[in-house]
This record gives C-alpha cells, sequence and structure tokens, in this order.
C-alpha cells in the first residue's frame, strides 16, 4: 500500500497507445473503474465509469477519450476526486481493456501501450502490460479507504481474459488463488 498519512485525494490515471497500421481496424482501449461498497468490497459494483463518462456524483470523471490511440502522448485521462466519494464506498478498482470488436486482440496486439497513476506530479505507478501481454483487460490499481477514512493505493496489475463489458463485472472480483 502506498500513502501518506492524509491519504490520497485527487488521482489521475492516463493511457497511451499507438495506432493501428492504416491498413487495419483501430486499436480501441478505455480505461474503466468500478465503485464497491463498504459492505460488499467485492460483490457487484456500485457504479461504472467507462465510454466517456463519469460517476453519478462526479467525482470520477473521463476527461479524456481516443477511439484510436491518435494523437500525442497520453490519448485517454480519468480522474478520480477520492475525498469527495461517498462514505459508502470503500474501494476502487481501476482497469483498462481492449474492445474486441474486429477480432480478438491482446495487450501484446497494441504497440506502445501504457499507463500512469498518479497523485499530481509523483507517479504511484507506471506500467506498459508487459506483465499482462496475453490478456485483453487488467485490472491496473486499487483504491481503498482506511480505518481512518484515508485512500490507500494498492498496485493492482492483473489480467483478463474478456471484453470491456464482462471485463467491468469481473475486476473487482478477490484474484484467485
Amino acid at each position: 500500500m502506498s500513502s501518506d498519512a492524509k491519504g490520497l485525494k485527487r488521482v489521475d490515471v492516463r493511457l497511451k497507445w499507438d495506432p493501428s497500421p492504416w491498413d487495419r481496424p483501430p486499436h480501441h482501449l478505455d480505461i474503466i473503474a468500478t465503485t464497491y461498497a463498504a459492505d460488499a468490497p467485492h460483490g457487484r459494483p456500485v457504479y461504472v465509469v467507462q465510454f466517456d463518462k463519469r460517476s453519478p456524483d462526479g467525482t470520477i470523471n473521463m476527461s479524456r477519450h481516443s477511439r484510436t490511440g491518435q494523437g500525442f502522448g497520453f490519448v485517454e485521462e480519468m480522474t478520480f476526486e477520492l475525498d469527495r466519494l461517498s462514505p459508502s464506498i470503500a474501494r476502487v478498482i481501476v482497469g483498462v481493456a481492449i474492445h474486441q470488436d474486429n477480432g480478438h486482440k491482446t495487450f501484446d496486439d497494441v504497440s506502445n501501450t501504457g499507463v500512469v497513476v498518479a497523485e499530481g506530479y509523483r507517479e504511484l505507478l507506471t506500467d506498459g502490460f508487459e506483465r499482462v501481454a496475453g490478456a485483453t483487460a487488467a485490472t491496473v490499481a486499487e483504491f481503498t479507504r482506511n480505518a481512518s477514512g484515508a485512500w490507500e493505493f494498492r498496485e493492482a496489475v492483473r489480467g483478463f481474459d474478456s471484453d470491456p463489458v464482462l471485463f467491468a463485472t469481473e475486476m473487482g472480483s478477490a484474484p484467485r488463488p
């Protein structure tokens, strides 16, 4: 776990990938966030934020979204105002999924993928998905509220073989032994 005594307040998750070759269908990746209640931290998500959306209370926002990877540097970004989340939310999971509309694609099929989780200028995680190269989706970060109510970060890179819709339902499940 990584955090200071005051806990995390505002965190950004940024995603990048190279566009597909001109003669191929576009690669489409998405940042997905799921929130979990204190009484069911591994149960069904309270809500899911993905595809150009924001949370019902406005504390999780997709500020940049790309369907192709075209652009300079990070082409997708989601902001988390953890200190404003409802006290009933105790856990937030963040992941990345590859759309499977044009055939099966894994992280190994998409060049120059990368994700950064940062609080201000402090990077909490930088990853290129090498550990989950054969996966079609992966969790990257877990934020949990501790006993004092402060938010903590834990690296949670774990691969899945599912499309974005299925991934959103399973990404918060407890890891299997």
